[in-house]
């Protein structure tokens, strides 16, 4: 039997996605469909003993699934996760507009750049978008983003970024595909370190209570700007090793850093001792 310590934790970590849930009216039954699925997946392909089959039966022993509904879920394959196009696209132009010399004044800040491709070769938000992908026209990447408020052209019909604008809009396919992502490797990151795999994988954060709006305000405003500075050093050095990678055999691997902030206002709970800790 899991300790309390351990199924209160499970609690806190599964109730928001519980209530994204129910805001997406997804009843409950639904999810333990879902559950149920991943339960036998994960048993197939992660809990094999050497030499042995995996057969219904173990399954069964190692998920308490029915067998019969083994049986049937087995031979039912997992939709993988998919970048949609734009979001795949919008990230490599950013990755690239951001951290290549070429798109870079003497700052370090991405350039604004012509609309257009013109004669002299010079770059231009046209060149940048065929570059990655030749079968979309620029012309509704800059649409788009000129709605999302992402980019907006200036009097001399450059292309400007604001990088911080750069989030997808709420509901969307694109914000779904993050959200799946980055809440899937953390919580992998997290699982990793508490199965006591090795090497422990970066999963750290600091925590304080007892802080006016204000104070949050200031804490948030610092997270913004520090965060956004590691993200961008991370991205331009990732993107040359990628290019330094290209067409090795042991090029394989991926990696997801990201930073997040969240804040509550606990004024309806019992709690009011003073708490922090950093990990």
């Amino acid at each position: 039997m899991e300790s309390g310590i351990f199924v209160a934790a499970l609690q806190g970590a599964l109730r928001p996605l519980v209530r994204l849930l129910i805001h997406r009216s997804i009843p409950f039954p639904f999810a333990s469909n879902l559950l149920r699925g991943l339960y036998v997946d994960v048993a197939i392909s992660e809990f094999v003993v050497a030499g042995k089959p995996q057969t219904d039966r173990r399954v069964t022993l190692l998920t308490g699934v029915h067998r019969k509904d083994v049986k049937r879920l087995r031979t039912q394959p997992e939709a993988p996760l998919r970048a949609p196009r734009a979001a795949s696209l919008g990230s490599q132009v950013i990755a690239r507009w951001t951290t290549l010399t070429e798109y870079l004044d003497g700052q370090g800040v991405p350039k604004p750049l012509p609309r257009l491709s013109s004669d002299d070769g010079g770059q231009s938000f046209e060149t940048l978008v065929r570059s990655l992908n030749p079968d979309i026209r620029p012309r509704v990447v800059l649409d788009e983003w000129l709605r999302l408020g992402i980019v907006h052209l200036d009097d001399q019909d450059r292309v400007r970024l604001n990088v911080q604008a750069f989030v997808p809009p709420p509901g969307s396919d694109e914000m779904a595909y993050y959200f799946g992502r980055n809440l899937h490797d953390h919580a992998a990151a997290a699982v990793h370190n508490m199965r006591g795999e090795s090497p422990t994988l970066l999963e750290r954060s600091v925590n304080y209570n007892n802080l006016s709006v204000a104070a949050v305000a200031e804490l948030q405003a610092l997270a913004q700007r520090r965060g956004m500075q590691v993200l961008q050093e991370l991205n331009a050095r990732a993107l040359q090793l990628q290019q330094q990678n290209s067409g090795r055999p042991d090029a394989t691997h991926r990696v997801n850093f990201g930073v997040y902030l969240f804040e509550e206002d606990e004024s309806g709970t019992a709690t009011t001792k003073e708490d922090h800790d950093q990990r």
